[in-house]
């Protein structure tokens, strides 16, 4: 292990993502980060059970993808960048896979951000 890291499981909501976490997770990151290309998107749309099964994605990892499980894919090692690819073809902002991450509303995770109202 990387002793720069050493004790990050101790600090909770912390999920590193390093050599051992990217090699671990190589196929699911992969498939996330394809989604930058057309085809891969409209795949996927059109079959999401072939796609992830050509990308030898784990009967885990598919349910996880299938049910949206923003935080269990972070947990389980997503590198948030190429997740955010993928909620981009599931129509969902990043603020509204923050609020989902958080077990909250949209309305109820703006709720607690600074934001000024329109006037």
């Amino acid at each position: 292990m990387n002793p720069q890291l050493e004790g990050i499981e101790a600090i909770t909501g912390t999920y590193a993502f390093d050599l051992r976490v990217s090699h671990r997770t190589l196929k699911l990151n992969r498939f996330f980060w394809h989604m930058i290309r057309a085809e891969n998107r409209e795949t996927f749309l059109g079959d999401p059970v072939a796609a992830m099964t050509a990308a030898g994605l784990t009967a885990d990892e598919q349910a996880m993808v299938q049910a949206q499980d923003w935080l269990g894919l972070v947990r389980h090692g997503v590198n948030f960048f190429v997740l955010e690819k993928f909620a981009r073809v599931v129509r969902k902002t990043n603020l509204e896979v923050y609020a989902l991450m958080r077990g909250e509303t949209f309305d109820e995770f703006m709720a607690t951000r600074r934001v000024p109202t329109m006037r």
